[in-house]
């Protein structure tokens, strides 16, 4: 299995969970259990929306990652596994460090669009070498 596979994927699951708990953490402090504010500038709509988010992507990309790191994967495989890692990082913080959610940002625009250039790259991978 190669590292940087493992080491990718671990990198997303990390995110998943340090997320979720975050959330738990955040929820217990003001105080609702269940539900979250709508407002784009809130701290829990944030970290709901980011953990959805990657709950969203981070398992398929796992899926890549160790099937194909499973398969001496070339260089190429192996930089778009750590562009597609470091664009779902880029798309939380860049949900969580604006000040809402509600406009657009550029760190949130190119995590969004190397999570789909990485992602559609790894599953031609998949197709045309599996």
């Amino acid at each position: 299995m190669n590292s940087i596979a493992l080491a990718c994927t671990g990198v997303l699951g990390l995110l998943l969970f340090v997320l979720g708990l975050t959330i738990t953490v955040v929820r217990t402090r003001v105080g609702l259990l269940s539900g979250y504010a709508p407002e784009p500038d809130q701290l829990l709509t944030k970290l709901v929306r980011a953990h959805g988010n990657t709950a969203e992507y981070a398992p398929f990309f796992a899926v890549l990652f160790l099937y194909l790191g499973s398969h001496n994967p070339p260089h190429w495989q192996l930089w778009c596994m750590a562009g597609a890692t470091a664009c779902r990082l880029l798309l939380v913080v860049s949900l969580l460090a604006w000040p809402t959610m509600s406009k657009p940002n550029p760190a949130r625009a190119i995590g969004a669009l190397g999570t789909y250039a990485f992602g559609v790259a790894l599953c031609v991978a998949l197709l045309v070498g599996g």
